[in-house]
Parts: C-alpha cells; structure tokens; sequence
C-alpha cells in the first residue's frame, strides 16, 4: 500500500490557526517568545496530521493548563526560586508536554491504528494531570511529603505531592478523558469509552512517574546563598550561582515532563491493546 502524501493544505490551515492562537497566549503571559515557536510547531503538526479532534484537544490542553498558570499567580511567586522557569512556558516545555503527541499524529496519518489514538489521549491526559497537580498543588495548605519516602520536603521541591496535588492530577486526566471522548465520539461510544478509562489511568500514572523522576534522578541544584534546592542554571534567582546537588546532570524538569508524558501515551495504548 502506497504511503500518503504529505497533507500540505491541512499543514497551512494548522499553521495559520497556531499562529494567532500562540501570540494571544504570549500577550496574555503564558508563553515566551520562544515558546511561541514551540506551539505553532507542536500545533501545526498536530492539526496537520490529526485533523480536528486532535488539534482542538490539543488546544483543550493548553487553554486549562494556561488558565491554572495564572489562578492565584500572585500566591505562587514566592516559588519561582525552585523552579527552573516561571509561567511562561518556552520552547522547551512546549515540546516537553506536546512532541509526543505531535509524533503520535504524524504516525496515526501514516500507519492508521486505534493504538495512536489511544497513545495520544493518555500523552494529553498525562500532561493535563502533571500540570493540573504542580499549579494546584503547590496552593495546599499542608506541606507535601516525597514520593519515594514520605518525608515531609519544602513546597515546589522535585518529586514532592500532596493530597491536593493528586486530586488535582486525577482531575486533570478526567477532564481531558471528558474531552477526548466528546471530540472523537464518531469513533464508536464503546470505543471511546474505553480509551477514555485508558486515558484517565494512563494520565494519572504519568503524572506519578514525573513525581517519581524527580525525585530521583532529575538534576537539582543548591544555591548556597540561601541554603535551598533549586532547579535554577546556572544561577539562582538571588544572582548567586548555583552548584549541582543530585540527579543526572542531563536529565532536567523538561526531560522529565517529556518522559513522563511518552510513559503515560505508552501505558494508554497498552491499556486499550490489552484491555480495550
């Protein structure tokens, strides 16, 4: 069977709706400069290669995420010291939360199977959960506990969750299930059911293997100065320069989010291959 030719009307038309969609969000304070280059490529394939269903969940994705960025900002600006970048979201991060769903696109154009379907709910519905727990997360007003100990750590630190923050990851998995299921329905309601229940779980596991990277081999660094981890390079936001403190020095938080987020599309499609 001959391979499909290259959707190049498709490409334009994502193109030229990422375009605007991505400087609306840089004016509004969720992306950077380059970040909009990040979602007009990530966009762009997606809608490209998916079409509708798949460019507009993808836009679900990054409208939720975007809106919980800002909710009570203000609160969450005394952590700017523990991450690495703030709520603007750059070209690293873009890719970060939806390469892999951009990938899962270009396959399912060209190898059709319910398998990247089911791959790409549980990659949005894991970026969805990891995002929704950070930025809710971090507003519980009990400290959170490590997740490889229990030990009670500073909020923000890598690998940290709470009671809120699991909550929250759970809910952002069903939303984007919700979603899923609403944008495909044509697929068949059995079908969409089922990779909706996928994603839910894939999602939620993702989100526990973010939590679990970092906590364990994501680099961290400490700023002596303040006597704090921080996932700030090469200097802390105090100006003071940074020293590295643990983890594999190439393995930073948007490798983790990357990792996590093709982990949860692989549990999704295993999920529907095994279950569904």
């Amino acid at each position: 069977m001959a391979m499909q030719s290259l959707p190049i009307a498709r490409l334009l038309l994502g193109l030229i709706l990422s375009i605007p969609i991505s400087y609306f969000a840089y004016r509004a304070g969720s992306l950077s400069a380059s970040g909009i280059l990040g979602a007009v490529l990530v966009g762009t394939a997606t809608f490209g290669y998916g079409g509708w269903s798949w460019g507009l969940l993808l836009i679900g994705f990054f409208a939720t995420s975007s809106a919980l960025s800002q909710y009570r900002a203000r609160e969450k600006e005394p952590l700017a010291e523990k991450f690495a970048k703030g709520g603007k979201r750059d070209l690293a991060q873009t890719i970060a939360n939806g390469g892999v769903g951009a990938a899962l696109a270009v396959l399912n154009f060209y190898f059709p199977s319910q398998f990247w379907i089911a791959a790409f709910w549980g990659s949005i519905a894991t970026a969805s959960a990891d995002t929704w727990g950070t930025e809710l997360g971090v507003l519980s007003s009990r400290r959170p506990r490590l997740i490889t100990t229990g030990r009670q750590v500073a909020v923000g630190t890598s690998g940290a969750v709470s009671g809120l923050g699991l909550l929250a990851s759970l809910g952002g998995a069903l939303a984007m299930a919700v979603f899923e299921i609403f944008l495909f329905w044509s697929l068949g309601p059995q079908i969409t059911l089922g990779m909706g229940s996928a994603a839910i779980i894939s999602g939620f596991a993702g989100s526990l293997i973010d939590s679990l990277l970092g906590a364990t081999v994501q680099v961290v660094y400490w700023c002596p100065l303040d006597e704090v981890e921080t996932e700030r390079f090469p200097t802390h936001n105090c100006g003071t320069p940074t020293i590295y403190y643990r983890g594999w020095k190439w393995l930073n938080n948007d490798g983790v989010n990357f990792l996590a987020t093709l982990c949860g599309s692989i549990v999704a499609g295993g999920l529907w291959t095994f279950l569904g």
